[in-house]
């Protein structure tokens, strides 16, 4: 798999809460906010904007038969119903045919291309925003629970995909048919037209009003989705334990419980969105009836035809049925900019680690690594404090204490999952803050007690992150599976390499799936090695199996040694002993226990009862 450089955007300026004297100033800032989201949309429609001129055409096309509809109305009545041309009359047939294999043929031609069209806005959407997801900093992940992001980027998406479909499609249409039908009217009589429109800016207000309100609790429901999807990505990710515990039952109150709050925030769309008919209804037969009373007055006086009449009729009954519509599609547009306003909101996070702006060229690496007056907080807690360290090539030093003195967070920064606060950590004298990410991954290989196995074949596995070479090298592979020793239990599986391990390496044990991480690393050939608590979740037959396998990846490499078990470190060259952050004694084993009392203690709890 390939990731390239992210793609980031400015972020939006937030909306503050006004007064009630400022209302004016926090509409306009509204309106402005809708402006920006909509404009980025539009962005997106930009390379497909001759398929979406095609799909405009075609509704043009549509639009125009339902104006011929209209306006064939008048010399129906006058001339077959009223004068009796029977010439005309065998001629009905023959046109109604032909306008309705027109009209059919303009709505699937601007059906196929503005839907495609909208599929493929989506389509890129989904992409970038994944993309960008991928490119955001460890502190982002750590801060946000996995299930609102796989909502962000499943549901809002959904949301998003539909509403765009449904307001190119229905909107493009409705207003070609709109501005067709008006035409008619119009030309055949202004005043009964102008009297219909009155009805037509009393139907805005109130449509504006639901499609506010539906915008409002689209976004909560989209964020009630996300707790939901929180919910369900843990109770599956945690089903051994949810069984071992019998939990069951309070597992589904608890999912039952989030399902009933997006319920009501569905409950509300739904409830505002059936509104909007009625309303434009009442309004419509206003409008009509206005029409109808005017119009046969008109009719009783002589000024007008039955056929002129029934024309001006239809093309305002044809023009309120868009007018209706156009409701609906304004109701899916606040549904779209909810989720669109979500959408971006993920893509306008910037990234704590950035890509340096004018990297420096780094090829393999020696190895030699220095930490110099380093110190790290989360959020506002210091959790690493003035760490100086220089690890050499082909050393191998080991980071010991009690939970919580940073340990896992020195490994993390020289990975460069995060940024020193103050200080600066080198690679080879290169700041590792002006080399590529990627040129940091490419030297630096990770083995940690959490192994995680990807859903595919045990070779793609083991040479997975290799993304410069274009095809796998077999024999390279079974090379890094033997010096790890997961060839053996490897050849045993139904289809060798090729067997393709389950979600996470389901279908493994711990040790063999730590063993394939070891073979991972090893096909890696990395100069700098770091190994994260890598033998703590194993019993004592597997760990002795996979130290032997260690013990052959960290030959000739710089090695930082994260362990509790302090007997899988006594060999190491140097122990680093922290607490609180604070590095408080650095020496090989035999030493720290003469000298150290902190990695005294620690030692006599892991072994007194031996």
């Amino acid at each position: 798999m390939r990731y390239g450089k992210s793609v980031f955007f400015e972020p939006l300026t937030p909306v503050s809460r006004l007064t009630d004297e400022e209302h004016i100033l926090t509409t306009t800032s509204e309106l402005s906010e809708k402006q920006t989201t909509f404009s980025r949309l539009l962005t997106y429609l930009r390379p497909y904007r001759w398929r979406f001129a095609l799909g405009i055409l075609a509704s043009l096309g549509e639009a125009a038969s339902n104006g011929a509809i209209a306006r064939l109305v008048q010399p129906f009545i006058d001339r077959i119903i009223v004068a009796q041309d029977r010439d005309l009359a065998r001629l009905v047939p023959v046109i109604i045919i032909l306008i309705a294999a027109f009209k059919g043929a303009s709505r699937y031609l601007q059906q196929y291309f503005i839907k495609t069209t909208g599929e493929l806005v989506v389509r890129d959407i989904r992409n970038e925003l994944h993309y960008h997801t991928l490119g955001l900093s460890m502190r982002y992940f750590s801060k946000t629970p996995i299930g609102t992001i796989i909502s962000m980027v499943l549901n809002d998406v959904a949301v998003l995909q539909g509403s765009v479909s449904t307001v190119m499609v229905g909107g493009l249409r409705e207003i070609a048919s709109l501005v067709a039908l008006t035409g008619v009217a119009f030309y055949s009589d202004a005043k009964m037209a102008a009297i219909a429109f009155v009805a037509l800016p009393l139907a805005g207000y109130p449509a504006y009003l639901i499609g506010k309100k539906i915008k409002g609790y689209s976004m909560r429901g989209q964020g009630a989705m996300g707790l939901l999807t929180k919910v369900l990505e843990q109770t599956f990710s945690g089903i051994r334990i949810i069984k071992s515990s019998a939990t069951e039952d309070a597992e589904s109150r608890n999912f039952q419980k989030r399902n009933r709050q997006y319920y009501h925030f569905v409950r509300k769309m739904v409830a505002y969105d059936a509104a909007s008919s009625p309303v434009m209804e009442i309004i419509s037969a206003l409008g009509i009836a206005s029409v109808l009373w005017y119009g046969m007055n008109r009719v009783m006086s002589g000024l007008m035809t039955q056929g002129e009449l029934f024309s001006v009729l239809a093309a305002i009954l044809l023009m309120y049925t868009p007018v209706k519509r156009l409701t609906g599609v304004h109701n899916s547009i606040q549904k779209a900019m909810g989720a669109a306003e979500r959408i971006f909101s993920l893509m306008d996070t910037v990234p704590d680690v950035l890509e340096p702006k004018d990297p420096v060229g780094v090829g393999r690496i020696s190895g030699k690594v220095a930490f110099q007056d380093v110190s790290f907080a989360y959020e506002n807690e210091l959790v690493v404090k003035h760490f100086d360290l220089v690890l050499n090539p082909g050393e191998v030093v080991a980071l010991v204490g009690p939970s919580g003195s940073g340990k896992t967070t020195i490994a993390a920064l020289m990975i460069r999952f995060y940024d020193p606060a103050n200080g600066m950590i080198t690679v080879d004298g290169f700041d590792l803050r002006h080399m590529r990410r990627a040129d940091i991954a490419a030297n630096i290989a990770i083995v940690d007690q959490e192994t995680f196995l990807f859903n595919d074949t045990v070779a793609a596995n083991i040479a997975y992150g290799q993304s410069g070479q274009s095809e796998l090298s077999m024999d390279r592979v079974v090379t890094a599976a033997r010096k790890a020793y997961a060839d053996e239990f490897i050849t045993t599986l139904p289809d060798g390499y090729e067997t393709v391990i389950g979600d996470r390496g389901v279908r493994l044990s711990g040790g063999q799936r730590q063993r394939l991480c070891i073979a991972r690393a090893i096909y890696k050939d990395a100069p700098i090695l770091i190994l994260d608590e890598a033998t703590s979740a194993l019993d004592t037959e597997s760990e002795a199996m996979v130290q032997q396998a260690l013990n052959n990846l960290m030959v000739n490499r710089s090695t930082l040694v994260i362990a509790h078990r302090l007997s899988t470190i006594q060999h190491a060259d140097r122990i680093v002993v922290l607490e609180n952050g604070r590095i408080v004694g650095v020496a090989p084993h035999r030493e720290l226990l003469l000298q150290n009392d902190l990695y005294r203690r620690l030692y006599d709890m892991q072994f007194k009862q031996m």
